[in-house]
């Protein structure tokens, strides 16, 4: 071994340096391909003390021995390179003696590398200066050159200091609006002064060190191009500010104040406005740029936007009855917005200006808008406007809900070992559902059972180097000691490494039999029955693949549910008992908890079939079947600080016979002797806890509720996304399941609501959803503080959208009345109650919803409500949804 190649093994960088430094390019040249094994070496276990101690002088001997400047370029940003690297300095050091042009190629070369290679730009940033050649603008050079710049602490001076010192500020500054997702390291830094990145940008153009012009335009332009994170919008948006812009540039900029006011977000879309906004009342505005503004602007969503609009609109016309003819139809967009406020206001604007209308036209075309408002309004635009009012006969509203989904069956296990290989490394890869999961499931055991030597030749390409084969020496546990010490299972994925390390022989016979009697959960909670019933027929499964190999699972569901089909249970046990298979306990036992129950007739002709097969478990199963539906345990609710929460009793049946891993599932539930902080239920555990109990969905979400309550508590995020399965499933929808579609409703992250939409939806369509229950326990959730009420109303609007305006007028009529009961009495009553905020968009919804479907009756406390004095937003959309009630 040459002395640089020990010196780079020990990780000498110094040393190595000083060798390179004695030596030719030819020389530099043959040692590299030793310097490519090492790195090849090195990159098997790069996290050893060894490697770490040895990856800084291989980055530097590597990037001096090769002369071709994209092999130089690729070495210095490799992605093994980049968590021990040669410090900047001494890779510039290195490269010194190269050609200018050269150098500037390598420099060019790493500049284009995307920001995740993380290439220093202390390095980019000394080649450009040894080179001579032109900065580079891309987006790693930028970033890097911001971040650089931020660093004032480590100089003591500051952003200003030194922006004014760069030789490449015009470029990098223009270079800058150009960056996407820029604005989060703009923003790390002072929001003013000059360590503020908007305020310095501002005075250096100020004093001229950057032209105006150019920077004005960019600045403008990156917010017309929208697009990136909201950090960006703000940004920008305080530097164009800081800018200060003059009328005249403010003139010259209308075309493009006019495309940020249609499309740009909130915030810049608000500036937008009032920069034309002061442009119109100083008559610098055309009445055809305002009506196009108006038309765009009153197209948003946004209400602040709409409303100013609207007062901008009536500014105009109080200075300029002449535009009336054009102005009021854009005004009258308004008429199809979904706020009822919004519509009032643009009513009330072209009424006010109604008469400066000059054309039968203009006439005729706000009498056509007005079909657009909600009823009350119509009536009254029927006699300002001359508009028609409804028809004597209205039609009858006609729910539309999405259709039910259908349940999907499983597909047969793949009959070749290759087929279950690649769908073994899919669901390793993404977990997958519960219906893939049971089908690999299954596939594993038959093919252990009639090929293993077959099975494990094509499982190889999927099991390449997993932790558990032990060739990982960091790995603080073996195979045989990490799966039953580490806390059991973690997901359905790890269910199947404990089967392909079975297979592989990495788990002891004598593991194996522990964990199928003593279990492996060390945290007892109140989840801890579904882990180990889940974790049950894994254990036993893997323990027979080992000592006796089934043919097959009795237990493999019929349906994605999990569901099994009872005909179907009875075939199967009829094949085990003509092969003379001896029945897992555990598998038969899912199985008895899966099969269908519920269809008696069914049930009834399969109890005949099993009986006859003369077999222990047929006749369990004959029993089983006959003795009808699912018991159900009593249910009690309890709050729990602001939560509801649903207890259950006991299930005697599942005490007796059933194997020990599934005798807790029917033991009580109590949310204060139960602990309840686990780990259990991440990476989609909640799905495969449904399949065990496909017919029993109230006893499952029981023991998940308290989780499914932490989206809207706590705002946490991703755990509703089990609601639509839980809606799929079977079995009563009581307490438990109502309640953990109702905080969904309630969650703080979009993805979740839209989730619990979703499962509401499919309750309606399945005929399951109680109305009156749900809406009582929202209303009861949001006066105990569990859930806000502007995000109930984002929920039901997106119900209501789909067109369930009954289903969600059938819930919020038992909403309303639990939360107007205080705002109402309040009045009466020496304290006052402050409504909650978002109440008022509620109620909105809610006479939406019933304006639409032709609702009528009464709804307590509503009265009480709209007859406060006032014009609050509450007050007048409880007017509004007492007039729809009380409508002929």
């Amino acid at each position: 071994m040459s002395s640089l190649m020990e010196a780079v093994r020990a990780g000498r960088t110094a040393e190595v340096v000083s060798l390179l430094d004695g030596m030719t390019d030819a020389e530099r040249r043959a040692v590299f391909p030793e310097l490519k094994a090492l790195r090849k070496e090195l990159r098997a276990d790069q996290w050893t003390a060894q490697a770490r101690s040895a990856y800084p002088a291989l980055h530097a001997a590597g990037t001096a021995c090769q002369t071709g400047a994209a092999g130089v370029a690729s070495w210095l940003a490799a992605s093994d390179m980049r968590w021990w690297p040669a410090p900047p300095g001494v890779l510039i050091d290195l490269l010194g003696d190269r050609s200018p042009g050269w150098l500037g190629d390598v420099a060019h070369r790493l500049a284009e590398r995307p920001t995740s290679s993380r290439v220093p730009y202390e390095l980019m940033a000394g080649l450009v200066r040894l080179s001579g050649c032109p900065v580079p603008t891309t987006e790693a050079y930028v970033h890097g050159w911001v971040e650089h710049i931020g660093h004032v602490w480590q100089r003591g001076d500051t952003i200003l200091d030194r922006l004014r010192k760069d030789p490449h500020l015009a470029q990098l500054t223009a270079a800058l609006f150009e960056t996407s997702e820029i604005g989060s390291r703009l923003a790390w830094t002072a929001d003013e002064g000059p360590n503020s990145w908007t305020e310095v940008l501002a005075t250096l153009t100020a004093d001229g060190v950057l032209d105006r012009k150019p920077t004005v335009d960019a600045c403008v332009a990156r917010l017309l191009r929208g697009g990136g994170p909201a950090a960006d919008h703000r940004v920008f948006l305080r530097m164009l500010r800081a800018l200060a812009l003059t009328r005249d540039e403010e003139r010259e900029h209308t075309a493009e104040w006019l495309a940020l006011a249609s499309d740009a977000a909130s915030v810049v879309a608000a500036h937008a406005q009032s920069v034309l906004a002061s442009l119109a009342l100083d008559g610098e505005l055309t009445t055809r740029q305002l009506a196009e503004m108006s038309g765009a602007v009153l197209f948003r969503t946004e209400r602040k936007l709409v409303r100013a609009q609207l007062v901008l609109l009536g500014k105009a016309l109080a200075r300029d009855a002449s535009a009336a003819d054009e102005l009021l139809p854009t005004a009258a967009q308004a008429f199809g917005h979904e706020d009822s406020d919004v519509q009032e206001r643009a009513l009330k604007l072209v009424e006010r200006h109604a008469g400066k209308v000059g054309t039968a036209e203009t006439r005729e075309e706000l009498a056509s808008a007005a079909t657009q408002l909600i009823p009350p309004l119509r009536m009254r635009a029927a006699q300002s406007l001359g508009a028609e009012s409804e028809a004597s006969e209205p039609v009858p509203y006609e729910e539309a809900l999405p259709p039910a989904p259908e349940p999907v069956r499983l597909m047969p296990a793949p009959e070749s070992a290759e087929e279950l290989a690649e769908e073994v490394g899919a669901l390793l890869a993404s977990h997958g559902d519960v219906a893939a999961f049971e089908r690999a499931l299954d596939g594993l055991v038959r093919h252990a059972y009639r090929e293993r030597d077959g099975l494990l030749e094509a499982l190889a390409p999927v099991v390449v180097c997993p932790w558990w084969d032990g060739r990982e020496q960091s790995f603080a546990y073996s195979a045989d000691a990490y799966f039953i010490r580490y806390n059991g299972l973690i997901n359905a994925a790890h269910g199947l490494e404990l089967l392909l390390a079975t297979l592989r022989g990495m788990v002891l016979t004598t593991t194996l039999h522990k964990a199928l009697h003593r279990g492996t959960v060390t945290i007892d909670c109140g989840h801890s029955p579904l882990t180990r019933a889940f974790e049950a027929r894994i254990w036993e499964v893997a323990y027979r693949i080992r000592t006796e190999p089934l043919p097959f699972l009795l237990s493999t569901p019929t349906w994605g549910t999990g569901l099994l089909e009872p005909d179907e249970l009875v075939t199967r046990l009829d094949e085990y008992r003509r092969l003379g298979a001896r029945v897992s306990e555990a598998d038969f036992a899912q199985a008895l908890l899966r099969v269908r129950r519920g269809d008696r007739a069914v049930a009834e002709a399969a109890a005949e079939r099993a009986a006859a097969l003369g077999t222990p478990q047929g006749t369990r199963l004959a029993e089983w079947l006959e003795a009808g539906a699912p018991a159900a345990p009593a249910f009690r609710r309890q709050t729990s600080g602001d939560r509801i929460l649903v207890e259950s009793g006991e299930i005697a049946e599942w005490q007796g016979d059933f194997p020990a891993g599934f005798r807790p599932l029917g033991r009580p539930v109590s949310f204060d002797r139960d602990h309840w902080h686990c780990w259990h239920g991440g990476e989609g555990m909640r799905r495969h806890w449904l399949a065990l109990l496909p017919e029993q969905r109230e006893l499952v979400a029981v023991r998940m509720l308290r989780e499914l309550s932490a989206v809207a508590v706590d705002d946490t995020r991703g755990e509703a996304e089990v609601l639509p399965q839980l809606a799929e499933s079977g079995g009563e929808a009581g307490d438990a399941v109502h309640l953990a579609v109702a905080y969904g409703l309630g969650a703080r992250h979009p993805e979740d609501r839209l989730a619990a939409v979703d499962a509401l939806l499919v309750l309606a369509a399945r005929g399951q959803l109680d109305g009156a229950r749900m809406g009582a326990d929202l209303g009861q959730l949001v006066r105990r503080g569990a859930l806000k009420p502007s995000r109930l109303v984002e929920s039901a609007r997106t119900a209501a959208a789909t067109g369930a305006n009954a289903t969600v007028w059938g819930m919020l009529r038992h909403t309303l009345p639990v939360l107007l009961a205080d705002v109402a009495t309040s009045g009466t009553t020496s304290a006052t109650t402050a409504p909650p905020r978002g109440l008022a968009d509620l109620v909105a919804v809610a006479a939406e919803c019933a304006e639409r479907t032709g609702a009528r009756g009464e709804l307590p406390h509503l009265a009480r409500t709209a007859d406060r004095r006032g014009s609050s937003r509450l007050v007048a959309q409880a007017r509004r949804l007492r007039s729809t009630l009380a409508a002929a």
